[in-house]
């Protein structure tokens, strides 16, 4: 990009003058509200952040807690506890659902765990570890709640940078292309409208110094045929010719007399 910004081509004319206007107005109008919604989606951001740093903390505490029963259960309760296990799920007591959070005008999905039904403690009754295989289930149960809130947060953060990146591209592009563009096509209007003006002023004050002229040369027609209306009039009264008529008149118009006739 050249380091002068370009300006549109338009016809300089007022209509246009007044839409470049209006388009610089909404312009700067689009770029507050954009820079706003950016410093939003910052802010949520940045929260968003704090929230995934804070939960992968969590996890490997969870994560090690949640093996560390599992090994225990497999000590109290021996090897078969996988098979018994599969034996007494029908289906899934903990589901997933998503939803829409809009923030900004910028819709990030959420999941949420739940539990489908109330939970059967079928494996209690069993004849040895049935209450270390419930506290393992309990752990991962955690373990589960946490990788949830993580990928929640993890899906929001990457949909955060992605629209963080367009509306600050958006942002740029108002602040430094189209603004600089629409104020160099205003510039050149008002410049090109203001020569115009300076033409017109030319052009009227050139007709009027020739209808001056104009009517100078008119009043001069009329006095000399005036003139020549008088001398005809006086050679034809007093018998002199026309050239002595017109000394006559000359003379009398030195004099400052009127001609008695």
């Amino acid at each position: 990009m050249s380091g002068q910004t370009q300006r549109l081509n338009v016809v300089p004319t007022v209509t246009m003058l007044g839409a470049m206007k209006a388009r610089l107005v909404g312009a700067t109008r689009g770029h507050a509200l954009l820079k706003k919604k950016s410093d939003a989606l910052t802010v949520q951001f940045r929260q968003i952040l704090k929230k995934i740093v804070s939960a992968k903390e969590s996890m490997g505490e969870v994560m090690k807690t949640s093996a560390f029963s599992l090994t225990e259960a497999k000590y109290v309760a021996g090897d078969n506890i996988k098979h018994i296990v599969l034996e007494n799920v029908q289906s899934a007591a903990i589901k997933i659902r998503s939803r829409q959070e809009n923030i900004a005008g910028v819709k990030l999905p959420k999941f949420e765990h739940y539990s489908d039904g109330e939970t059967k403690n079928d494996l209690t009754g069993l004849a040895r570890g049935g209450q270390q295989i419930q506290l393992c289930r309990g752990a991962y149960v955690k373990a589960i709640e946490v990788l949830v809130e993580l990928a929640s947060l993890q899906t929001s953060f990457l949909t955060l940078d992605e629209a963080i990146k367009t509306t600050n591209r958006r942002v740029n592009a108002l602040e430094n292309v189209v603004k600089p563009r629409i104020e160099n096509t205003i510039s050149y209007i008002k410049g090109e409208l203001d020569e115009l003006e300076r033409e017109d002023f030319f052009r009227l004050k050139k007709i009027q110094g020739y209808k001056r002229r104009e009517i100078e040369r008119q009043r001069i027609n009329a006095k000399l045929y005036a003139e020549e209306q008088l001398a005809e009039k006086i050679s034809l009264q007093k018998g002199v010719s026309m050239t002595s008529a017109h000394n006559l008149l000359s003379a009398a118009a030195e004099k400052d007399e009127d001609i008695i006739f």
